[in-house]
């Protein structure tokens, strides 16, 4: 058996299909999951578990006072101290006012 680095566990062997393809099944992989491929001058492959979000949403993880506000939005919901605050359609537009502004706006330079 060949030594593992690190605290790998063994999983036991695969092999490579027709199409260079080989199931993780016995290491838990699922179907659909996601993982950052990397190899090493030794020819030895490190899967990192990945989670994708939307470009849109990536602004909570990179602006910590907008996830701040977030969670306490969450934590105040889950203790009920929410209020009704009325219909806000008066606000809404056709058309999202970022979405307009990137197609609009001329180049940066």
């Amino acid at each position: 058996m060949v030594e593992l680095k690190s605290d790998f566990v063994p999983m036991g062997e695969v092999s490579a299909d027709e199409r260079s393809r080989m199931a993780f099944g016995k290491a838990g992989v699922h179907r659909d999951d996601r993982y950052a491929v990397a190899v090493n001058a030794e020819g030895e492959i490190l899967l990192t578990p990945l989670v994708s979000i939307p470009r849109r949403e990536l602004l909570v993880w990179d602006d910590a006072g907008i996830r701040a506000a977030l969670v306490r939005g969450l934590e105040h919901s889950s203790k009920d101290e929410t209020s009704e605050g009325g219909d806000f359609t008066r606000y809404a537009e056709d058309e999202h006012p970022l979405e307009n502004e990137s197609a609009t706006a001329e180049p940066r330079s």
